[in-house]
């Protein structure tokens, strides 16, 4: 029983797509097709703009330039999320504050940000954990008073909603992923940033363009009567005309790739139908656990919709949450844990961080969750499999617990 190897799934709608561009001799680089997914993307989410990338690290990467910390700087940030969400933070001379999460969402919890800003805290980023939206009011409200920038990783929260609001437009820039496992893929890599700010938006085209982020005046010193032979191009008076009066940073080349920009535009339309598949899956684990005392699953607030990127559950113990993995995985139940604290890995550490931080994502990691398959790839005997192995893997650490009134296995299989 698998994990997502792909967290969406393929159709005709995507190889008809294919089809037309590699037929229709169009450009396969910065062509209709990436405007389009753009435009449909921005619409979707409700924000000014939305601007691809190759993929959801370097929409992070890019998101984080446009902050413009500065050496001594504060950045607030959850730890639990991968590590891509921090990532950028190593190269800059910030100091990084890791903020503890809600036991319920696994989400960074508003309550303890403000005790970890300072009058040099410039950001915070945060990341909506396996599709449940953060509280965002309550972080925003926070974050306004201090004058504080939030950016949202999104990689897990395509296809969930907050108070009626798409993830990606609740702070000031949104991270989305388009990666193989992730709810929409665009060819296994692809990522998009999303904001409302008409000189962000100037900056990133720079920046992901191959061109340099810089501040730039008008400086004429070309005679305006000597000819241009091509004036259209980019090399004319427009450009030598300028000064850079300051370099923030050179651009790369993020340029998502015609075919790429297809497909996500293919698998866009289709986004309903795949978030249905994961809700139905959950739902079916949901009706599984509420039979057990000892584990719960993670639930959105009632104002958010989950968009079920991971389905996550916790267990009240380590023996129990042990048990129950071992007894999955003699079932042929794959199970991957997400994530590791952060503040605990080597590369944190080795900036200054350590155990008993944050101690409440410590001991929801170490002693309490866990994740399980829950994805459109699987096909409904595999979901039938799965549904029958949790309820059996429960009831078995149940009874080797001493419980008494275990559930009969398989009372719960059509439940849902």
């Amino acid at each position: 029983m698998p994990c997502a190897k792909r967290g969406s799934v393929l159709g005709e709608a995507e190889v008809t797509a294919l089809a037309e561009l590699v037929q229709g001799g169009a450009p396969l680089s910065m062509g209709t097709w990436r405007d389009r997914f753009e435009r449909s993307f921005a619409q979707l989410v409700d924000t000014r703009y939305a601007m691809t990338t190759t993929s959801g690290t370097v929409s992070l990467e890019l998101a984080i330039q446009l902050l413009d910390l500065q050496p001594g700087d504060e950045v607030i940030a959850t730890p639990q999320t991968y590590q891509a969400t921090v990532m950028p933070l190593l190269d800059r001379e910030v100091t990084v504050r890791f903020c503890d999460i809600d036991p319920m969402t696994l989400n960074i919890d508003p309550a303890a940000v403000e005790a970890l800003i300072t009058p040099r805290t410039r950001a915070l980023l945060l990341v909506h954990y396996g599709g449940c939206p953060a509280e965002m009011d309550e972080i925003m409200a926070v974050a306004r008073r201090h004058g504080i920038l939030v950016v949202e990783d999104c990689a897990h929260a395509l296809g969930a909603d907050y108070r009626g609001r798409r993830p990606g437009s609740l702070a000031d820039i949104g991270c989305f992923s388009f990666q193989n496992a992730k709810n929409i893929t665009t060819l296994g890599e692809g990522g998009m940033v999303t904001f409302d700010r008409d000189d962000w938006a100037l900056r990133l085209e720079r920046l992901r363009g191959n061109d340099v982020d810089a501040q730039i005046e008008p400086e004429e010193w070309i005679d305006p009567d000597e000819p241009l032979v091509l004036p259209w191009m980019k090399y004319s008076a427009a450009v030598y005309s300028d000064r850079v009066t300051r370099i923030r940073r050179a651009g790369t080349n993020a340029t998502m790739s015609e075919a790429a920009a297809a497909v996500g535009l293919a698998q866009l339309s289709r986004l309903d139908t795949l978030q249905g598949t994961r809700s139905s899956i959950a739902a079916r684990l949901d009706a599984v656990l509420r039979r057990y005392p000892f584990v719960r699953p993670q639930q959105a607030p009632a104002h958010s919709g989950h968009a079920y990127h991971l389905y996550t559950c916790f267990a009240d113990s380590r023996g129990l949450r042990d048990q129950l993995l071992l007894a999955l995985d003699r079932r042929g139940v794959e199970i991957q844990l997400r994530y590791f604290p952060l503040h605990l890995t080597p590369e944190w550490r080795h900036r200054g961080h350590g155990r008993g931080e944050c101690p409440v994502a410590e001991s929801m990691w170490f002693d309490q969750h866990l994740n399980l398959p829950c994805h459109p790839g699987l096909r409904t005997s595999q979901v039938e499999y799965l549904v029958e192995a949790l309820d059996e893997s429960l009831a078995e650490v149940q009874a080797m617990a001493g419980g008494t009134a275990a559930p009969e296995p398989g009372a719960a299989l059509t439940a849902g």
